[in-house]
């Protein structure tokens, strides 16, 4: 598995999309893939980067292993305990007005990765993506 450490902050961004990136481009992830697995990772790693050590800042490490046509992604964070899997899904056939806020960024992780978990042990959240590389 390769990891990396970086201060949770949306400027790092784009850091940390270059890292999954390098990784999936060397595993000849198909583009569509790709970019769901780039959209998921952005939500994950800005829902850190806002909430976890609000009104600070901390660390995140995103580890990526890619293997048997298989990414897994894992977000740590050392912030608040939150479950993102735990609020319920938003009832997407309501109008956007009529939604309560909130919630659609994780329901679109959900949907567009094979499996999310997500586990908070020894004073670290840890949520963990997902994602066959074959194209179907």
């Amino acid at each position: 598995m390769r990891s990396l450490e970086i201060k949770a902050t949306v400027e790092n961004l784009d850091t940390v999309i270059a890292f999954i990136d390098e990784q999936l481009e060397a595993a000849d992830c198909p583009m569509k893939t790709q970019m769901q697995i780039e959209l998921a990772v952005e939500e994950i790693f800005v829902n850190i980067a806002h909430y976890a050590y609000a009104p600070e800042t901390g660390m995140a490490v995103i580890g990526i292993d890619i293997s048997d046509g298989r990414a897994v992604i894992t977000f740590e964070d050392s912030g608040i305990p939150y479950d993102p899997l735990a609020k319920p899904d938003p009832d997407t056939t309501l109008a956007a007005e009529d939604r309560d806020v909130g919630g659609l960024g994780i329901f679109m992780v959900k949907k567009s990765m094979d499996d999310v978990r997500y586990e908070y042990r020894e004073g670290k959240n840890t949520l963990t993506l997902k994602k066959g590389l074959v194209s179907k």
